[in-house]
């Protein structure tokens, strides 16, 4: 009899794992994948750490989730520093004082504020009902045409105009010459890559993988079940199929010491069709060489088959997972945790604070 048998070794389940292998219950870990890590999976290709899908770069403001992954290996400092590629023209990312100079030469704090003003007075007492509204009255036209809305369109494979506004319920503006994408306090990247540090998480952790849970799961005993895949798939999509949008990947490697000289640079205009290129080695990889491998993302739509990425909360999928919410609430010996599961985006860092915090509730009740 295993205690826990954990579908899906992604950070959720392989945290989750983690701590109860500490309590002394017997865990099982299976993956219909070839390997651990789920989309934070890196592998080594000619002494550069390939994220294979996508980039994953490691933040928090939370000190204890900091410590927790710094236990397992060493993190590397890391500063996202995105650039934005529109109309021939490279921009800096977040919205700051080098990407407002850029767009209206402005120098100063007190005239971007000015600028910015000027452009949204023209909304200020627009109700936004979609994406678009809700864009220009927070940044204006400028911004918006220029590094929002190709991007955005692209991404979701929709007009912005059909898109809710609460997509983007604020866009941060930073009135400094910081080009730090994340505020948070601690930020890095695994030394060794991400697959060596759940590899860590989970030493000693039974693990199977290409075992597809629903063809095997009446091939076990165990108490209870942490599922982390799509609640709609679990529940045999008896109310509807839940939508995601999903990613295609080109990774190719280049005769060049680097070819763009940054990890991120976004593509927002149209005609290109992906939406960004990522060139590993200057995720974590300080060593200089004469080759270099970079990664096109395509965003795409996914039916049933599909590698499902980002959860489409619109107000018809909300409705219905909270229909596949309900029904999970009534599964005993189901614990329904991570992004797939709970149809929610979650960062990393949010993911390890949520597989550990029902890691201590079930501990709870395991004892209670």
């Amino acid at each position: 009899m295993i205690d826990y048998l954990i579908v899906g070794a992604g950070p959720f389940g392989c945290v989750f794992a983690r701590e109860m292998k500490k309590l002394g219950k017997s865990v099982l870990i299976i993956d219909k994948r070839n390997h651990i890590g789920g989309n934070t999976f890196t592998k080594k290709q000619d002494g550069i750490d390939i994220h294979v899908y996508g980039a994953h770069i490691f933040h928090t403001n939370d000190e204890t989730i900091w410590n927790y992954v710094n236990s397992f290996t060493e993190f590397l400092p890391f500063v996202n520093s995105p650039v934005a590629k529109s109309n021939g023209e490279l921009y800096n990312l977040p919205f700051n004082m080098n990407t407002f100079y850029k767009l209206w030469g402005v120098e100063t704090p007190a005239d971007a504020k000015a600028k910015i003003s000027e452009e949204t007075k023209l909304y200020k007492d627009l109700e936004p009902k979609n994406l678009e509204e809700q864009a220009l009255k927070l940044v204006g036209h400028t911004i918006y045409n220029t590094l929002i809305k190709g991007y955005t369109e692209k991404q979701w494979g929709c007009d912005c105009k059909d898109l809710p506004a609460f997509i983007i319920k604020r866009l941060p503006l930073r009135y400094t010459f910081d080009n730090n994408y994340f505020n948070d306090k601690y930020q890095g990247i695994p030394k060794d890559g991400y697959t060596v540090l759940w590899e860590r998480v989970i030493k000693d952790i039974d693990v199977q993988l290409e075992t597809d849970f629903f063809k095997i799961k009446d091939n076990f005993d165990y108490r209870k079940v942490v599922f982390t895949g799509k609640i709609d798939e679990y529940f045999g999509y008896q109310y509807g199929k839940l939508d995601y949008r999903g990613l295609r990947f080109e990774t190719e490697k280049l005769n060049v010491e680097s070819y763009q000289g940054n990890a991120v640079v976004n593509y927002t205009d149209h005609s290109v069709p992906f939406t960004r290129i990522l060139e590993h080695k200057h995720f974590n990889n300080r060593n200089i060489n004469d080759w270099t491998y970079i990664t096109r993302e395509y965003p795409l739509n996914i039916d049933v088959k599909g590698e499902p990425y980002y959860p489409i909360n619109n107000e018809r999928n909300n409705n219905l997972y909270s229909r596949y919410k309900d029904l999970a609430s009534k599964e005993k010996n189901v614990i329904f945790g991570g992004r797939l599961a709970e149809y929610k985006y979650y960062d990393m860092h949010q993911i390890i604070a949520r597989a550990l915090k029902l890691a201590k509730n079930e501990s709870s009740n395991y004892y209670s």
